[in-house]
């Protein structure tokens, strides 16, 4: 009987999980108004301002916009930019890459990370 109820409940979840992927669709133009808290400091473009232009964000090394002077940890870092990575970082940034110079606590909510990034995506 309790292998009969975890494997219902295994079933359940799964099964939840399943069907809340869709909501988590990621939507681009949810993500460029996301990008609204990040435009104060940064630019989606190549341009570096307080903070490094993000043009081509995605697949790039980190501390690696041409111009831009970096912290110290975020040259140590040596992350790839991709969905895990950007998802990670926007959470927490100074969790993710203690000591880097990024003033800003982070986007908690998982469906405006996920815009966010799909916009970034397109930013090229």
């Amino acid at each position: 009987m309790k292998r009969l109820n975890k494997a219902a409940l295994t079933a359940i979840l799964t099964l939840s999980w399943v069907a809340a992927v869709p909501a988590m669709a990621q939507d681009a133009t949810a993500g460029k108004q996301v990008f609204a808290q990040c435009a104060a400091c940064h630019a989606a473009t190549a341009t570096n301002g307080v903070g490094p232009g993000l043009l081509g964000i995605v697949g790039r090394k980190s501390a690696s916009s041409p111009g831009f002077r970096y912290s110290p940890a975020m040259k140590r870092a040596s992350l790839t930019w991709d969905e895990k990575t950007l998802d990670t970082y926007i959470t927490d940034p100074q969790k993710t890459i203690p000591g880097n110079l990024m003033p800003f606590s982070g986007i908690a909510d998982a469906r405006q990370r996920a815009d966010l990034i799909a916009y970034l995506k397109m930013v090229k």
